[in-house]
């Protein structure tokens, strides 16, 4: 699942003449968002064993009131996906993966919400599922992990620590299947971007902020922009904005400094553990999105996550710090958000972590 000469990760193709080919255009773009609309943009071809526990199709939220100088500011609440985070996407695909190529169990490293959403699909395709977690790692997302049934190992060090284990383990297993940060993850979690069009009817925002842990959903958004465009359902790109916590920002560092080296920092702490990802995987292609898009990379503190949460929530919108990561990125986009049509991305459900909330 990774470059053999660079050890960064792969990315998907398309022969997007085929795909063009695929989707009868009138019929597609009327259908009701949902996950598996989009599976023309994934890599799959026998749709009776797609493993789905009805993800997507997720609210997109208008809160322009708290932030007026937008000309529209929308929440795309992931939140409200079966296990609670947008990582239920990638799960469909890696897990009907898994079922198409025979695997019998599934081993995945995990900061939580991706944990539990495997554990989750996991149990509904009947496979075992092991998952390998850092020290940091909610009580409550362990606790919904153990209720699917799944496996837990604790790693002695951070999340780059538990991914080392997690990978070794299916290498010396031939039928387990190896779920995560990897290719047909960032495939499935496209669909984030495929939604956000469809419920603008097929128009592009302006901006899209989207929080960096490993980076594959700032990557995998941008990428459905862009593959919207290349079949020509969509006519323009947004503005990425990636966020990242203060105590966990080796993307912004790097984009700071204007290198393509992505410096690992160890045994990462914030209140935004979902994203606590000294090493990320996807951080290369994070950067990528950005700098292609035109877009900026921003640092929040724990504070500012804390107060950002607490404002969604007062405004009907209840996430976990991590969820809120992206919108305390907004408050601080300054006039990269003015007259624009703005999304922001509220990752997950604020009953997963409530730090802070007595």
């Amino acid at each position: 699942m990774r470059c053999p000469k660079c050890n960064s990760a792969l990315d998907a193709e398309y022969d997007y003449k085929s795909i063009q080919h695929t989707i009868h255009k009138d019929e597609f773009m009327r259908e009701c968002p949902g996950h598996w609309k989009y599976w023309a943009f994934m890599p799959v071809g026998d749709l009776s064993r797609i493993v789905t526990i009805g993800e997507g199709g997720t609210p997109l939220v208008d809160l322009t009131r708290l932030m007026p100088q937008a000309k529209k500011f929308l929440v795309k609440y992931e939140a409200a996906n079966p296990t609670g985070s947008f990582k239920d996407r990638g799960s469909s695909l890696e897990i009907t993966k898994a079922v198409t190529w025979g695997r019998k169990r599934v081993v995945i490293a995990s900061t939580g919400n991706m944990g539990s959403s495997v554990a989750a699909f996991a149990a509904f395709a009947r496979l075992r599922c092991k998952i390998i977690l850092p020290e940091i790692v909610a009580p409550a997302k362990i606790a919904q992990m153990k209720a699917y049934g799944a496996l837990i190992e604790l790693a002695s060090g951070d999340y780059a620590d538990a991914m080392e284990i997690a990978e070794n383990q299916v290498r010396s297993d031939p039928e387990s299947f190896l779920a995560g940060d990897y290719p047909w993850r960032c495939e499935g979690t496209k669909t984030v971007g495929f939604e956000i069009a469809d419920q603008m009817y097929w128009h592009v925002p302006g901006v899209v902020i989207a929080p960096i842990g490993n980076g594959t959903l700032i990557w995998s958004v941008w990428k459905a922009f862009k593959e919207l465009m290349i079949t020509g359902i969509t006519d323009a790109l947004p503005l990425m904005v990636g966020v990242q916590a203060e105590r966990c920002d080796p993307v912004m560092r790097a984009w700071e400094e204007q290198t393509d080296t992505i410096m690992p920092i160890e045994n990462p702490r914030t209140v935004a553990s979902a994203i606590a990802c000294g090493a990320p995987i996807d951080g290369l292609l994070a950067l990528k999105s950005i700098r292609e898009s035109g877009g900026v990379c921003i640092r929040v503190t724990d504070e500012e996550i804390l107060r950002a949460r607490d404002e969604l929530g007062s405004n009907g919108v209840f996430v976990e710090p991590s969820g809120a990561v992206s919108f305390a990125g907004a408050r601080k986009a300054g006039d990269q958000l003015d007259r624009k049509t703005v999304v922001c991305i509220a990752t997950g459900h604020g009953l997963k972590d409530m730090y802070g909330i007595e």
